[in-house]
Order: C-alpha cells, then sequence, then structure tokens
C-alpha cells in the first residue's frame, strides 16, 4: 500500500492518538518495507517477522519523537528513513543477543539460513539477497548498514562496538566477496 504524504501524515497524528485504525493502517502500509530491512540482517523468515513486530512495537511507543511532522519537506522519505533506522537497530540488537561477534567472521555457509524469496518480487533482487546471504553474517551487517542504511564507519563502531578500522575491513571484505560471488553466479 502506497500512502502519499498527507494519508501518512493523518496517519502518524493518529498513531500519536493512539487511534487503533491508525496504527493498523500503519502496520499494514509499512510491514512490506520493514521486513526487507530486517531480513537483510536476519536471514530466517520466522526471526524476521519477529524483529518487524518488535520494530512496530518501538515505532509505536516513539512515534511523539518522530520530528518530520513539524517541518517541511518529504513526509514519507523521512519516515521510511526513521523506521528504517529503528528496524536495523533491532536486528543488529537481535543478533547481539544470539552472541554473533561482530570482531570476526564465525558464521559458516552452512549455517546461514535460506530466506524466503515469495516477498521479493523482481529476479534482479532475487540474485542480490541470495548473493547478500552468502556473505558471513558480520560482512553482512556492515554492508547493510553502511552501503543501504547509510551508517557511517563512526556510527557503526558505535552500534557495534567495534574500533572504525574492523568496519572498514569487513566492508571491504564484503564487497571483495560480493565481487567474486556476483562473477562466479552472472558472468558466467
Amino acid at each position: 500500500m502506497a500512502l502519499s504524504g498527507e494519508a501518512l501524515e493523518l496517519i502518524l497524528k493518529g498513531c500519536q492518538n493512539n487511534i487503533e485504525h491508525h496504527k493498523e493502517a500503519l502496520y499494514k502500509g509499512f510491514y512490506g518495507y520493514l521486513k526487507g530491512v530486517v531480513i537483510r540482517y536476519v536471514s530466517d523468515v520466522h526471526f524476521a517477522e519477529e524483529l518487524v513486530n518488535d520494530s512496530f512495537i518501538k515505532i509505536f511507543n516513539n512515534i511523539s519523537t518522530f520530528n518530520a511532522l513539524r517541518q517541511a519537506g518529504d513526509i514519507t522519505a523521512s519516515f521510511k528513513a526513521w523506521v528504517a533506522k529503528i528496524a536495523s537497530r533491532t536486528a543488529i540488537d537481535f543478533l547481539r543477543r544470539k552472541r554473533i561477534d561482530f570482531g570476526r567472521d564465525e558464521v559458516t555457509d552452512a549455517q546461514v539460513a535460506s530466506i524466503n524469496y515469495t516477498d521479493v518480487h523482481s529476479s534482479e533482487a532475487k540474485d542480490i539477497l541470495k548473493l547478500l546471504n552468502e556473505l558471513p553474517q558480520t560482512q553482512k551487517a556492515i554492508f547493510n548498514l553502511y552501503e543501504i542504511e547509510g551508517f557511517t564507519h563512526q556510527e557503526i563502531s558505535g552500534l557495534l562496538k567495534i574500533p572504525e578500522n574492523v568496519s572498514r575491513s569487513y566492508l571491504s571484505r564484503a564487497k571483495t566477496k560480493l565481487k567474486a560471488l556476483y562473477s562466479e553466479n552472472f558472468n558466467a
């Protein structure tokens, strides 16, 4: 469901006033988007669904802190960035609780669960998700945070509690591995 800026603004104001049908509209309107964000970090669909719901709880609990309602500009883009940040941090917290050590690559290809690609529509997107899913968990998380979510290495360092140079190193490794995987799978 694509929401216009005016419709989103109305829904957000309703959510701030704790109106249930506005919360439901927001949930339905952004569930797929947030699932796409989360699944880039957590490949298991069941965990991803739980994390999307956890993200919505945080969104609803903190909706009053979303400031774009009082500013000029594209409210939809601002809101998507805000909720994506919440979802990505929720996924990172989950990985941390599962004791993923962001200081080393401990995940083997055999441990990486496959993604349910029924939610992805284009074949290119499916191909990219498959390649990202083949990265070790640490590289995958840092690649997503830096390249897709737009975090800086300093922000990633603080979020994952690793030195900035480690973040840069894992990003470089992720890019190198993605290039090799792309060559293997699409240039053959």
